[in-house]
């Protein structure tokens, strides 16, 4: 049994069908790439893994660690180990970085870890992201640039240490320094806790630094197509219009 399964899932939004029967599997230790083009349904199996209740989850399940999420809180699913980096991070006036991440550190922990210790877990976090101490003393994205939006979720899955990270276009809104910085940081912070990854883009950049071990294609809230790593090579070169006509065909032979 996959760390993380999910069957046979169909969801909604405001009454539209967005997802329509996805099934996937991720385990620690692997990375699945998840590409598609706008509107395919990527964010929102982010959005669902993580419980957000605008999203209604109309058939199938989420299994996680051997437990039925799919009626789970977000709190209680990040209690669990799971953890999503979002597309558009929010920002928080006065919460600082700093009281922030402390904060969900000790929300997943059973002894709160005291000032001493959490400056000190935080400044060698910082450095793996090269990041300036003076940032975690401001308000929580708020006038932060695009790369430092980025940076400071991954500095939060670094503080955290999930089980299975879930990364929404992580590389949007980045230049190609910070991107290479985050990447170190995802693959610095893989290697060490032995996470499972699943990475959502529409581009195989970021591809270039973090490898994935399958890439999966999503059109229309169903998946197209799974492979290797050079199957984003392709989708690079070819674009998505291949795998749109053949889930064009197939939802045509299923009518008929």
């Amino acid at each position: 049994m996959a760390d993380l399964e999910i069957k046979n899932l169909h969801v909604t939004v405001n009454g539209v069908e967005i997802l329509k029967g996805i099934n996937l599997e991720i385990n620690k230790g692997e990375i699945i790439a998840l590409m598609g083009p706008n509107g395919s349904g990527k964010s929102t199996i982010a959005n669902v893994l993580m419980g957000n209740p605008e999203y209604k989850i109309e058939k199938g399940k989420i299994i996680f660690k051997n437990q039925d999420i799919t009626e789970m809180s977000p709190s209680e699913r990040a209690k669990l180990g799971l953890f999503l980096s979002f597309q558009y991070p929010s920002e928080i006036s006065g919460v600082s970085v700093a009281n922030f991440l402390r904060t969900a550190l000790n929300a997943r922990r059973k002894e709160k870890i005291s000032v001493l210790e959490f400056k000190k877990l935080l400044e060698e976090k910082m450095k793996l992201l090269n990041m300036k101490e003076s940032l975690v003393g401001r308000y929580l994205n708020e006038g932060f640039s695009g790369g430092e939006k980025k940076r400071n979720e991954i500095l939060q899955m670094a503080v955290l240490e999930p089980e299975l990270a879930i990364l929404d276009e992580t590389d949007s809104g980045t230049d190609v320094d910070a991107l290479k910085v985050i990447s170190n940081g995802i693959n610095t912070i893989k290697s060490k806790t032995n996470m499972g990854v699943l990475l959502i883009t529409h581009y195989n950049r970021i591809l270039q630094y973090v490898k994935p071990d399958r890439v999966v294609v999503i059109i229309d809230g169903k998946i197209a197509k799974e492979g290797l790593s050079k199957l984003a090579d392709e989708i690079e070169v070819d674009g998505y219009k291949e795998y749109g006509e053949i889930m064009h065909k197939i939802t045509q032979n299923l009518v008929q």
